[in-house]
């Protein structure tokens, strides 16, 4: 029976890899064309957008993997029922069973990969990639790993530690300097809240220092206003994006949020997205043998294509979708990840039901 794992294996790894060649040649042309509306401002060029759009196609390849996993599979095993190698495994007694186990280690493999793709290369290619763009559109504003956002204002410089989804600022600290460039004053706030009704920065928790020649001084001030033409819509940028981090990372960030009394709904469900996308590869391919199987009977192997690539994309949308709702209608963060995946379990064995 190993052969035959081995053999199906074959084919169906090289199928979904042809998928995935496709799926991500149209993602990646789609990104292209999207960034081109951001060429020319400020460094952003040519060059910076290729790098751009080469650095996000992990991302897009986690995306795209459930649905390149059962558009794949049933290629791989259309092709097989076309040659009648599925009647010829069925006749020397294989059962269906047996079929889907095969296809089953298949898929265990291509969760890996997965996991691999969704917990180490796209958390870093995607955190490079902001950082190419942000860097180059603006200029003046310099975001560098765990030291937060550098920006120059006027003739101070500012370093903000961390930007909270509610655009909330944390660790503050503004350097001001004279004409001749000499450093004045130093200022730290423990965070900055945006006015919108009067349109300025709250700094909360306000420590001033002055410095001179001989000594310095400090004042603390409970809060002051900060004169700065800095725009809540440029540090929105700067906010920390869920799909940048791992499974471990997202969990630290869920709890730093709620000690700061953040809304974590956005990060809960790509947590739970990450811990149920395995799972949802699996059933996608186990769900193409059914289809196959009762495509074959009728002779008709183009309509099982057809409706795997709607399903396929149906789940994708689906995906897609549930993060408005967990936010709109306040689903449960893990329903709302789990049920797309759910669903496309029920179809399977729903389909496989019908042909055993």
């Amino acid at each position: 029976m190993r052969i035959l794992d081995l053999y199906i294996g074959k084919i169906l790894v090289s199928h979904v890899l042809v998928t995935v060649m496709v799926l991500l040649g149209l993602f990646t042309f789609v990104d292209f064309v999207g960034e081109l509306g951001d060429l020319d401002k400020g460094g952003y060029g040519i060059l910076q957008v290729f790098q751009y759009v080469v650095l996000g196609i992990p991302k897009s390849l986690y995306e795209v993997f459930p649905i390149a996993a059962l558009i794949g599979s049933i290629l791989g095993l259309s092709v097989l029922a076309r040659d009648s190698e599925l009647v010829v495994m069925r006749a020397a007694g294989i059962s269906i069973q047996r079929i889907v186990l095969s296809v089953s280690k298949v898929g265990l493999i291509l969760a890996l990969v997965s996991m691999i793709l969704g917990e180490v290369v796209s958390p870093y290619t995607e955190t490079k990639a902001e950082q190419i763009r942000l860097n180059s559109i603006q200029s003046s504003i310099r975001q560098k790993d765990d030291r937060g956002v550098w920006m120059r204002d006027e003739n101070n410089y500012v370093n903000i530690g961390e930007v909270l989804p509610n655009l909330t600022l944390l660790n503050i600290k503004i350097f001001e300097f004279d004409e001749r460039n000499f450093l004045r004053f130093l200022s730290t706030a423990e965070e900055g809240e945006y006015q919108f009704d009067n349109k300025r920065w709250l700094l909360k928790g306000l420590r001033r220092t002055m410095i001179d020649d001989d000594s310095s001084a400090a004042d603390e001030v409970n809060a002051a206003y900060w004169a700065t033409e800095v725009e809540p819509q440029i540090l929105s940028l700067f906010r920390i994006e869920p799909e940048q981090l791992s499974l471990w990372q997202l969990d630290q960030y869920i709890t730093h949020l709620e000690s700061n009394k953040q809304d974590t709904g956005k990060y809960d469900l790509v947590f739970w997205s990450k811990i149920v996308a395995p799972f949802a590869t699996i059933a996608m391919l186990i769900l193409a043998v059914p289809f196959v199987f009762k495509e074959a009977r009728s002779g008709n192997l183009g309509r099982s294509l057809f409706f795997g690539i709607m399903i396929g994309l149906a789940f994708f949308i689906m995906n897609k979708a549930f993060g408005f709702f967990v936010s709109i209608f306040s689903i449960p963060p893990l329903l709302g990840a789990a049920l797309p995946t759910i669903l496309v379990c029920v179809l399977a064995v729903t389909m496989m039901r019908r042909i055993v």
